[in-house]
Formats: C-alpha cells, structure tokens, sequence
C-alpha cells in the first residue's frame, strides 16, 4: 500500500482504493486526480503480479482486496497471461489537466 492519505480517513481510503482498483481491472482505464491515479496505480500492479502467480493462495489474496468475484475472474484468466513475460509497469497515467471545479489535477489511468 501506498502512504499517501488523501484527505481521508483510514476505513473510507481503503475502501476507496478498493473500489477504484476494482473498477481499473474491470473497465481497463479510470478518470481520477493524479495523486489518487498514483496510489491506484501501485495496487493495481500488485493485484496483476497475484494474477500472473496463479495460485489458489494469490487468487484468494486477490480475492480480499478486489471486491468483486468476476474481475478476480478476469484478472487471473485474461489480464493476468498478457503481461506474463513483463517485470512490471502494467498501468500508465496520462495527466489531462485541472478540473474545472476546483483546479485538481487530473489523470487517466489505464492498463497497458
């Protein structure tokens, strides 16, 4: 895990993480700031090198932290074999520019 806090607190960034994670492995790419893209994007390598394992005990450890069942599918049976011979960098970040509201910087993410 990463040590950024991100303005909130323990429980909610987790389980903000968790879902972002979560939703990057299922859709392939996510819009979000550039600080929480970075903390996105550390996990999300981690979830990919568990997939590339294939073992009973990296799917369940998947399994804790992906929140849904069909994306640990996903991971372990499609996205997973596609980086097999690739030590890491499975995501890219693309910095888009601020948001209109409040001027956050912004980033795409996406698997590569």
């Amino acid at each position: 895990m990463g040590t950024r806090k991100l303005g909130r607190s323990t429980d909610h960034r987790i389980s903000m993480l968790r879902g972002m994670v979560t939703y990057l492995l299922e859709n392939g790419q996510i819009e979000t700031t550039a600080t929480r893209a970075k903390e996105v994007r550390c996990i999300a390598d981690k979830m990919i090198t568990l997939g590339k394992q294939n073992t009973l005990h990296a799917k369940r450890q998947a399994l804790s932290y992906i929140t849904k069942e069909d994306v640990v599918k996903k991971l372990f049976d499609d996205i997973a074999p596609k980086y097999a011979d690739r030590k890491g960098g499975y995501t890219r970040s693309i910095k888009t520019g601020p948001r209109r509201g409040d001027a956050a910087e912004m980033a795409i993410i996406q698997l590569i």
